[in-house]
């Protein structure tokens, strides 16, 4: 497998959550970012295969660091992760150019269908 995934999560519980479930099934975890801006510097930095982004992050905001990157490479795989009741930004995100959501709190299936799917 060896895909080399970048979580970005201001929430460092939320970072730990999806890795964990990342390394536990053969994915690389190659960077973790706080918000959005780091997201983008990680981005150019790490050149991942994937990039799991929260929505709403201090600093820059989900779908902001998803233009950015989008800027930077327009075929970077991108997806959201939300809480419930975000659907206007989980809109916002898929028409910006991102591959998928998943929502807050997620079950790790869910998070590996989306992955394998945005993957393959």
């Amino acid at each position: 497998m060896g895909n080399r995934i970048l979580i970005v999560d201001d929430a460092a519980f939320m970072r730990m959550m999806i890795k964990d479930i990342l390394t536990k099934n053969g994915y690389e975890v190659v960077g973790e970012a706080a918000d959005g801006a780091q997201a983008v510097e990680k981005y150019k930095e790490v050149q991942p295969d994937l990039v799991t982004m929260d929505i709403t992050m201090p600093e820059m905001d989900g779908i902001t660091a998803l233009k950015e990157i989008k800027k930077i490479n327009p075929n970077a795989k991108i997806i959201m992760c939300s809480a419930m009741g975000q659907q206007a930004m989980v809109i916002d995100a898929i028409q910006a150019g991102a591959k998928d959501f998943i929502v807050k709190p997620f079950q790790a299936d869910r998070v590996l269908e989306a992955i394998s799917k945005t993957l393959s």
